[in-house]
């Protein structure tokens, strides 16, 4: 079972960027950058749109429960919270295997963040956990996600033909993996 307590500040490299745990104090720049229907479109329907501050701070308190055996972490760019990158640990016969979902400010596209930060959680977790797998599943339209994995080292395992419903459409979902 992973540590709860591991919650790492990591540097990206070059990108004036760093990952690290949450903190209230970010809060109303949570919801400034997550309050984007780009971003929402992407995104499992527990992330709300519009989104509000009660919503940051909902989701500040849950990522920083002390009993959380997931790493949540915050993307910092130039002193901001700009985004969330998160590794979420399989149970029972999926032990081995987590689950990485991400998303990120618009202003900071196009500028490898996510792809940094993609590749340096996944380092982490592989370096710090028993972990053999990481895997992502990608909305068949969002060809800028799919990207970040590939240049990450993820591998295409497969197309899940209509397996997302997402604002009234039926999607493709992308299953990317990293294997150790």
């Amino acid at each position: 079972m992973p540590d709860a307590r591991l919650r790492p500040t990591l540097d990206l490299p070059l990108l004036g960027a760093r990952l690290r745990p949450w903190q209230l104090s970010d809060a109303p720049a949570l919801a400034e950058a997550a309050n984007d229907r780009g971003i929402w479109q992407n995104l499992g329907d527990v992330f709300p749109h519009p989104y509000q501050r009660e919503d940051a701070d909902w989701y500040i308190g849950f990522v920083t429960n002390p009993d959380s055996v997931d790493i949540h972490s915050c993307i910092e760019v130039n002193g901001t919270a700009a985004g969330a990158i998160s590794v979420l640990f399989g149970e029972d016969v999926h032990r081995r295997n987590a689950k990485i979902g991400y998303w990120l400010a618009r202003p900071q596209w196009g500028r490898s963040i996510m792809t940094s930060a993609v590749r340096v959680l996944a380092d982490y977790a592989f370096a710090h956990f028993d972990l053999v797998r990481i895997y992502a599943e990608v909305f068949g339209p969002n060809i800028a996600s799919a990207r970040v994995l590939e240049k990450s080292g993820f591998e295409l395992e497969g197309r899940l033909r209509k397996s997302i419903t997402k604002d009234g459409q039926t999607l493709d979902a992308l299953l990317y993996a990293l294997v150790r």
